[in-house]
């Protein structure tokens, strides 16, 4: 057990992603931070009592915050940091909508993780997911390596369960691959998509695949309306906890994540959903794959879509 790991926001997101963390058993600390006193404290309780139950040893650490910085101290030295803070979509918003508000709250988490864990790999997954990693990186004046979001990982597990649904076949026997941004431009990668070695296209038509590939584009807002209060938490904290574990472990693991992209597929100086392979040192190299024309055009349609947005984001 090595290194401690900070999920900032004790809300459903953050403190399931904590508990993920910890029963990895692979962290010697895992530490709750929220700005409700008591919240992440009392998280931290209960889910340290749960260890002898699940046999793991990591410590969870609950940790009230304040906006002006206060308890940031108590995070110091982190190797990794996971920020959900932010508020959630609720039913008709997009993640846009949520900008205005969580730039702010994501600015402030950003500068007090580079006052406290200066060598820190940063994962955003607050909302709107592009424009919060680039602020993230902004904010904190970090190397664009250690500051990545989550979104492709999260996005490529709903399209890879839409599909094992659509087939009734096991999850294990599909891979598929989204790219893109987190929003209105995701591209899914089709060509990159398998049942047991199979392309999906020899088992399922085009209008088939289109539609799978236009619920995994709205795979959120699906979930947001059915809840009508919060968004999901359990698939994407899965997917934040995994990139966690892959930059505590070096294990050089390819993940699709949001990462600076600089030259890759003719794409340059944006935050973008791309294959990345992650180590101890964030993105260790983007990963530049084979794709179709139509889908490398849809990536670049993708970049430019982010790119005016994530400029805003500097004046936030």
């Amino acid at each position: 057990m090595r290194g401690r790991v900070t999920v900032v926001g004790a809300g459903f997101y953050g403190s399931t992603t904590a508990l993920r963390l910890a029963e990895y058993n692979i962290f010697k600390e895992v530490i709750l931070t929220d700005i409700l006193e008591g919240k992440p404290e009392g998280i931290a309780l209960d889910m340290n009592q749960s260890r002898s139950i699940e046999g793991f040893e990591t410590e969870v650490i609950g940790v009230t915050t304040t906006a002006e910085g206060g308890g940031y101290e108590k995070t110091a030295g982190s190797d990794v940091v996971v920020i959900t803070a932010g508020i959630p979509r609720k039913p008709g918003m997009s993640r846009m909508d949520l900008i205005g508000i969580n730039a702010g709250i994501v600015r402030g988490v950003a500068e007090n993780i580079a006052k406290h864990s200066p060598n820190a790999v940063i994962i955003v997954v607050s909302n709107p997911l592009d424009e919060m990693t680039a602020l993230a990186q902004i904010a904190s004046a970090f190397p664009h390596n250690r500051v990545m979001g989550q979104a492709g990982m999260l996005d490529t597990a709903r399209f890879t369960n839409f599909v094992a649904t659509k087939l009734s076949v096991p999850v294990g026997d599909v891979q598929t691959l989204t790219l893109g941004s987190h929003g209105d431009t995701m591209v899914p990668v089709p060509s990159r998509c398998t049942v047991k070695g199979k392309q999906l296209s020899e088992l399922l038509s085009a209008e088939e695949i289109e539609d799978l590939v236009v619920r995994t584009r709205n795979g959120g807002a699906e979930i947001v309306a059915l809840l009508k209060t919060g968004s999901a938490y359990y698939a994407p904290s899965a997917a934040a906890a995994r990139m966690a574990k892959a930059v505590i472990e070096d294990s050089g693991a390819v993940l699709p994540v949001c990462a600076w992209v600089e030259g890759q597929y003719g794409i340059s100086g944006v935050y973008l959903g791309v294959e990345a392979e992650i180590g101890k040192e964030g993105v260790r190299r983007v990963v530049e794959s084979k794709l179709t024309d139509s889908e490398i055009a849809e990536l670049k349609v993708a970049a430019e879509a982010v790119r005016a947005k994530q400029a805003d984001v500097k004046t936030l």
